[in-house]
């Protein structure tokens, strides 16, 4: 799985980035399947939806690209660190709910084998019909 970590108006530490990988492993455990993961963090100095109180805003953002899909999470709070928690918690719970998505999908479909055998059936009692004692049409 390849991680790309970019920060917004911050610098990232070491510990962020450490942080990051040790949250995301989580979610590589349930899903293995993941082609790519690209987190933004960032610090927002102005009101957001996470608060109106005019505090910095740490957000973490991710974009997990799995085969043919594409999930996006994000997560705001006064502590970075909490929010990178908050960012894998909600990929976690969206791998989760696509991994069961796939495992209910049928795979192979039952109904075309036996749409074969169907018509095995039909021909072998068309044998047994006699065409002399089917009334013609004038």
């Amino acid at each position: 799985m390849n991680i790309a970590i970019s920060g917004h108006h911050i610098s990232i530490t070491d510990a962020m980035r450490e942080a990051v990988t040790d949250k995301l492993s989580k979610v590589e455990r349930h899903f293995d399947q993941i082609q790519s993961i690209k987190v933004i963090l960032s610090l927002d100095n102005h009101h957001t939806i996470a608060g109106h109180s005019g505090k910095n805003n740490h957000k973490a953002e991710a974009i997990m690209r799995v085969a043919g899909q594409e999930m996006f999470v994000h997560a705001y709070d006064d502590d970075m660190y909490k929010a990178i928690g908050d960012m894998a918690e909600k990929l976690d719970r969206q791998v989760r709910k696509c991994k069961t998505r796939l495992e209910r999908k049928p795979r192979n479909s039952r109904r075309s084998d036996n749409v074969g055998s169907d018509f095995a059936n039909v021909a072998s009692n068309s044998d047994n019909i006699d065409i002399t004692d089917v009334p013609t049409a004038i």
